[in-house]
């Protein structure tokens, strides 16, 4: 059973939408968890904004560890129809998410990555699809935008795993959902 794990960077104030709005000091911390992160994962999973706004500058990109790997990665591209934009390796779905992510964990493979997204994050926690939050939050108050966890979320516990503080201010939390 694969695991789906939910990487988000975020404001203090649970902002997730637009972090280069709010996020100042990504320092080597962030980008060694992240390396930490993505090198279990061999499939991410998008939601059509996010592929749109990050096939026009993944590609060309050379901010790494991420470059190399979001483009060498199969991505499954949530969407009613096709983009115009290409960008290798993805793979469009016009299937309801929750069972797609249902099958995509059964089968064999690394972990499966949300990375972005939020709407399709939230409802992937939602139906109880997510089995890993890794979240990095920063020493920011966003104060507007969409956040990660909705006044909708069902109370649920989760168990934390690992908590480190980066130079920048940072906090990098992994959580685990019981009984995932």
């Amino acid at each position: 059973m694969r695991n789906v794990v939910l990487y988000q960077l975020m404001s203090l104030d649970g902002v997730a939408e637009e972090p280069g709005n709010w996020m100042f000091d990504t320092d080597a911390g962030v980008f060694d968890n992240l390396a930490r992160v993505i090198e279990r994962q061999d499939a991410v999973l998008l939601g059509r904004g996010t592929y749109d706004y990050w096939s026009g500058y993944w590609p060309t990109a050379d901010v790494e560890p991420f470059a190399s790997f979001i483009n060498g990665t199969t991505k499954h591209v949530f969407t009613a129809s096709r983009p115009a934009t290409a960008w290798s390796n993805s793979v469009f779905v016009d299937t309801p998410a929750a069972g797609y992510v249902a099958a995509l964990k059964a089968g064999d493979g690394g972990d499966i990555g949300i990375h972005g997204s939020i709407a399709l994050a939230q409802s992937l926690l939602h139906a109880g699809l997510v089995d890993e939050l890794r979240l990095v939050v920063a020493p920011a108050l966003a104060g507007t935008g969409r956040k990660l966890f909705a006044d909708q979320d069902a109370l649920r516990r989760l168990d934390l795993v690992e908590v480190h503080g980066t130079t920048g201010g940072n906090v990098l939390l992994t959580y685990r959902v019981p009984g995932q």
